[in-house]
């Protein structure tokens, strides 16, 4: 007679838990983001903006691990909504500078208000020791498996 094959339960698995909590945060601020007019994405370059002043599209896709492509697709659109403004170089008109406007400068702490309010929400239960010893946890996992692109969605 042979024997059954055990197959593992999603729910043994550390990466369904992660993924379950992840999903449900990500969607929050996903829905929070929206509401104000931007997605994940066009905050996690505006918040990168907020840090460097002003940077060239290059920068900001190796800051953020995205491709070149993407990132100026991006800063395009946020161009369009008036949050970034683009300059060519004057040398070489290829070369372009990228940098908050007044409105998108106005706009990263409210977006950045609501990133901490969805934490709130889904982690202000956890004590101080069990937030920090999280945090750790995956940050040693990043640093393990040298994970480099900023989740967008």
């Amino acid at each position: 007679m042979k024997k059954a094959t055990q197959v593992s339960s999603m729910e043994t698995h550390v990466g369904y838990w992660l993924r379950m909590v992840s999903n449900h945060v990500s969607h929050a601020f996903k829905l929070k983001v929206e509401a104000r007019g931007v997605t994940v994405a066009e905050w996690v370059v505006l918040r990168q903006l907020l840090d460097s002043g002003e940077a060239n599209p290059s920068e900001v896709a190796k800051q953020l691990g995205m491709t070149r492509g993407a990132i100026s697709k991006l800063v395009e659109r946020l161009v369009q909504k008036n949050l970034v403004s683009r300059e060519a170089g004057r040398e070489d008109r290829r070369f372009q500078k990228v940098k908050l406007t007044a409105e998108g400068r106005g706009l990263v702490p409210t977006l950045a208000a609501l990133a901490d309010q969805n934490d709130r929400e889904f982690f202000r239960h956890l004590r101080e020791a069990q937030t920090v010893a999280l945090i750790g946890a995956l940050k040693e996992i990043v640093q393990r498996h040298r994970l480099k692109s900023v989740p967008l969605d």
